[in-house]
């Protein structure tokens, strides 16, 4: 836990003010897993995935510190998640529920979180390895 309180506040403090919302839209999109997940299995899946992605974020920074590799997490565990989410097989039967709107949401989300972190790590892979500070 000491290690999830030192990388919130190492990202409260160098992060910009937009990074700091999109964080807590993503969470609280994500988080609406939690009650979808007693209905649906696909949420419960989304849910593992996004819980592994934020843990494994954690990790990376454990290993990496505040640096551009931090979106690691992201990377290993929402890709397959996100993949998952495009071709799961019962969309057409949650078709216009506030589930399968929740899934879209879910997947616009982690799409656009992907997309920096992928951004990140090039960046990192081309020399870019200092903390990140603002």
């Amino acid at each position: 836990m000491d290690l999830f309180n030192q990388f919130f506040a190492e990202m409260t403090a160098n992060s910009p003010r937009w990074v700091l919302i999109w964080v807590n839209v993503m969470v609280l999109i994500l988080a609406l897993a939690i009650p979808f997940s007693f209905s649906y299995r696909e949420a419960r899946w989304i849910l593992l995935g996004s819980v592994l992605g934020m843990l494994g974020t954690v990790a990376a920074y454990g290993l990496f510190g505040f640096t551009r590799l931090i979106g690691l997490g992201h990377i290993l565990f929402w890709t397959p998640t996100l993949i998952y989410i495009i071709t799961v097989r019962g969309w057409k039967t949650y078709h216009k529920t506030l589930f399968s709107r929740w899934m879209i949401l879910a997947a616009i989300i982690i799409g656009i979180s992907l997309a920096f972190d992928v951004v990140d790590l090039l960046r990192w892979i081309l020399g870019e390895r200092a903390p990140i500070k603002i």
